[in-house]
């Protein structure tokens, strides 16, 4: 027997207010502070990472990159924190992490400080999503509030389904979508490219292949340091005007041609994107506002809680 089309529709009702009670739950086991188990514990990680980005203003790109890394495969956890062990198959080793994902030793002096403190009480999972957003403010990004509460997990997966650097847009959107983050939450959050580097031969392809979507100086000044056959790994900044500083300049260069990677340039391409790339363009504000929103529910992804995960004594090891 065929339901009737309202029944259909009442039980769709059901189901999604079922999802969205559940995914509430879950985001209401997060909670503003650490208060009355570490109070001082976000001193402690902004101290930190000041002191890292200070010595290496790079650091502040990588650490946004390892927290990206990290929430986008099986949430936010602390999973890419993980070395190789006899259990563990490390994420640091899979292919669009290996040699390339830093920040690991900035996360581990902040755990370490606070474990002097409060040991066992602050996750490795929130020390991650709270240093990113430090970072970002340090070289002028926006703030965020951090909900905190995350546990870390177990267990790493080296199978890693991130948005690659070749990606179009249509498979861009569609990524971003599985984790909850929509089509302008994706566009802001590529704006993290205004900072940090990628490797020759992420772009090699783009900058020689005579095409109609990037400008020729550019693509010439980028072959410079990016030969045809060697140096893989000579790197170049994402932000040709400034790369250490977080700015809304990474849209401009992209309504200029001028993006690096091809997954920046598709954003702007003809496609559905232009508008908001434009508008990112023309107001820091409203890219900032946007990528501070988008970062929060980046940081939301899967998280564990309750009694799910554990707090681990050190990031890169199981207790």
């Amino acid at each position: 027997m065929t339901p009737k089309p309202c029944a259909i529709s009442l039980w769709l009702l059901i189901l999604r207010h079922a999802l969205q009670l559940s995914f509430s739950q879950c985001q209401a086991q997060l909670s503003p502070t650490y208060d009355n188990t570490c109070p001082n514990a976000l001193n402690i990680i902004r101290t930190v990472v000041r002191q890292a980005v200070s010595t290496e203003r790079r650091m502040a790109a990588s650490l946004v990159r390892l927290h990206f890394h990290d929430c986008f495969v099986q949430g936010c956890d602390a999973s890419i924190l993980l070395d190789e062990s006899p259990t563990i198959m490390s994420e640091k080793t899979a292919l669009p992490n290996l040699g390339s994902v830093r920040g690991y030793d900035v996360i581990e002096a902040a755990k370490g400080e606070l474990e002097k403190v409060c040991p066992g009480i602050v996750s490795c999972a929130d020390v991650l999503s709270v240093a990113t957003r430090d970072a970002t403010v340090v070289v002028g990004g926006p703030s965020w509030t951090v909900k905190l509460g995350r546990r870390d997990s177990t267990m790493a997966s080296h199978t890693i389904d991130l948005p690659s650097p070749f990606d179009n847009l249509d498979r861009l959107i569609s990524s971003f979508a599985s984790k909850g983050l929509n089509t302008r939450d994706m566009v802001a959050l590529s704006g993290a490219h205004t900072l940090g580097q990628a490797q020759c031969f992420l772009f090699r392809d783009r900058i020689y292949g005579n095409r109609t979507d990037i400008d020729a100086g550019f693509a010439n000044t980028r072959r410079r340091n990016c030969p045809k056959e060697t140096g893989n790994g000579n790197l170049a900044p994402l932000d040709l005007v400034t790369p250490n500083s977080f700015d809304n300049n990474y849209y401009k260069n992209l309504l200029q041609k001028k993006g690096l990677l091809q997954s920046d340039q598709v954003l702007f391409s003809g496609g559905a994107t232009d508008n908001i790339v434009s508008e990112y363009a023309r107001s820091p504000q409203a890219f900032q506002a946007y990528f501070a929103s988008a970062m929060v529910k980046l940081s939301e992804i899967q998280p564990l809680t309750g009694q799910n995960g554990i707090i681990r004594k050190v990031c890169s090891a199981l207790n």
